[in-house]
């Protein structure tokens, strides 16, 4: 079977951001695929016209960077048996992940394309100086300590458990452990809990690291609505119990929502009934505008819920600071199994975190403000030039989710590119396949560079519009408007309660 046309398209990255004709930008993009051994020799490559649906371009680029290609020996044409990278048939190497969020971290700076992709806060603030200068101080004094915690360092387990017990969650420093950012900690979890070929039931959409990270374990996706909705069906039978749960509880990434205490308290005794380890993502949950509180985790309502959280959404994403809080067996579990691959994090990071969780609240206080001006900023300037988009505004975190009137994310988000602005297409976010027609954007970029976006995704969509993409005619629009209970009902808007 050829590589399917979208995962290609994925594994392409921002293959046609730079300058020239995009038929030698793609053939250069492949051909790198296939020096590097992503593209083994023997793969079946998508056909002409599937690769340029794709993309959105038109098929004459595609035959003419295969065509490149192929006088370059790298790939071989036969008619008949289709496009293959050139070489005899091996068994392929363990593949690597082809999820578009990790793919645009791994692809180079360009000031000319707008991210929209990545949500994380563009720089590091003042307060993380402030917190490092006071950690050097403490390492200057530091002594009998050769720096090895793979649990973490005490400091900062004894701030995290402070952290939580000041929420309602009473929390001691042995149920904590520290990892390299959130995502380390998703990627222990699912090591320690989901077996090859294990259920997973997750959220459609959801997060696409947590994704990634239990597709890594070849796992299988079981999705439920935002919040897990029908969760207490789902693991009625024994026989059809998951290894593990995935919830994000506040400012669901991508869309917003958050979880009502009522609905808290039954998922999470629904979990401890079923006995099914449930992880409770909340990376973003400080992250709340002005007016709307930050309720308490899932782990108020019941003991066996596993929390991960992490600074890096809140303060800096350069600042690889996270966490899992759960039970003391799980964490010395979790220990051991992470003292193999780095022995524990860095140190100096972990007594700057330190330095900055008593005062993280009143961080995410002080900045909700302007996080709420540009999330406004962003939905005025899209109701004004792209009224036709559904998207709803939401009460925190970092993202917008996109319903597109027309057309699919996928081959969107490549005509976005070709304009300048990378967006995230909903397709990796919904393990269901149910979310084909949404784009991810994030709100957390300056105003202006908020503005410039919002027009090239305008021009873009004139240009998709026009053409292959099934988009909307050139010029036709409505107003941008939050979602309807009745026209989505498997996103409904809900508010702490």
């Amino acid at each position: 079977m050829p590589l399917a046309p979208t995962a290609l398209a994925d594994r392409l990255g921002r293959w046609s951001s730079g300058r020239g004709p995009l038929y030698l930008q793609l053939a250069a993009r492949l051909r790198r695929l296939v020096d590097q051994g992503e593209l083994a020799p023997g793969t079946a490559l998508p056909p002409d016209r599937s690769l340029a649906a794709a993309l959105a371009v038109g098929r004459g680029t595609v035959v003419a960077a295969y065509e490149q290609l192929r006088t370059e020996g790298r790939i071989v044409r036969r008619q008949g048996s289709g496009t293959r990278v050139a070489g005899p048939a091996r068994d392929r190497p363990r593949e690597t992940t082809g999820a578009p969020v990790f793919l645009h971290l791994l692809e180079r700076q360009d000031a000319d394309v707008i991210l929209l992709a990545c949500a994380a806060p563009g720089a590091p603030p003042p307060v993380l100086l402030t917190a490092y200068e006071r950690a050097v101080a403490q390492l200057a004094a530091l002594t009998g300590d050769i720096g090895y915690h793979p649990s973490g360092h005490p400091r900062l387990r004894r701030a995290v458990a402070d952290h939580y017990t000041r929420r309602g969650v009473p929390t001691a420093p042995e149920q904590l452990l520290v990892t390299n950012g959130g995502q380390q900690a998703l990627s222990l979890l699912a090591r320690a809990f989901v077996e090859p070929g294990g259920e997973v039931l997750v959220e459609a959409p959801t997060y696409p690291g947590a994704l990634e990270a239990f597709r890594e374990r070849s796992a299988s996706l079981r999705t439920l609505p935002v919040g897990l909705d029908g969760f207490e069906t789902a693991v009625r039978s024994p026989a059809h119990r998951p290894d593990l749960a995935y919830v994000v509880s506040t400012h669901h990434n991508p869309t917003g929502a958050v979880l009502p205490p009522l609905a808290r308290r039954r998922l999470a005794v629904a979990a401890g009934a079923a006995g099914v380890p449930l992880i409770d993502d909340e990376v973003l949950a400080q992250l709340s505008f002005p007016g709307y509180g930050t309720p308490s985790p899932l782990a108020a309502y019941g003991a066996t819920v596993i929390t991960v959280g992490s600074l890096s959404k809140s303060v800096w994403s350069g600042l690889r600071v996270g966490w899992i809080r759960a039970t003391e067996a799980i964490v010395d579990r979790l220990a051991r199994l992470r003292a193999v691959h780095d022995l524990g994090g860095n140190l100096p990071a972990q007594l700057a975190a330190a330095e900055l969780l008593p005062g993280l609240e009143q961080w995410c206080r002080d900045t909700a403000a302007d996080r709420r001006a540009r999330h406004d900023h962003l939905l005025a300037e899209l109701a004004r030039r792209l009224p036709q988009w559904r998207v709803r505004p939401v009460g925190g975190g970092q993202t917008l989710w996109v319903r597109l009137p027309h057309g699919d994310g996928d081959t969107f988000a490549q005509t976005a590119l070709r304009h300048g602005v990378a967006v995230l297409p909903g397709s990796g976010l919904d393990a269901s396949g149910a979310s084909k027609d949404h784009v991810r954007l994030h709100f957390l970029a300056s105003p202006d560079d908020l503005t410039e976006a919002v027009r090239r995704l305008a021009a873009a969509w004139r240009a998709y519009g026009g053409g292959r993409g099934g988009g909307a005619p050139a010029g036709a629009g409505v107003t941008a408007r939050p979602y309807e209970r009745s026209a989505d009902r498997r996103n409904p808007v809900r508010r702490t309660g």
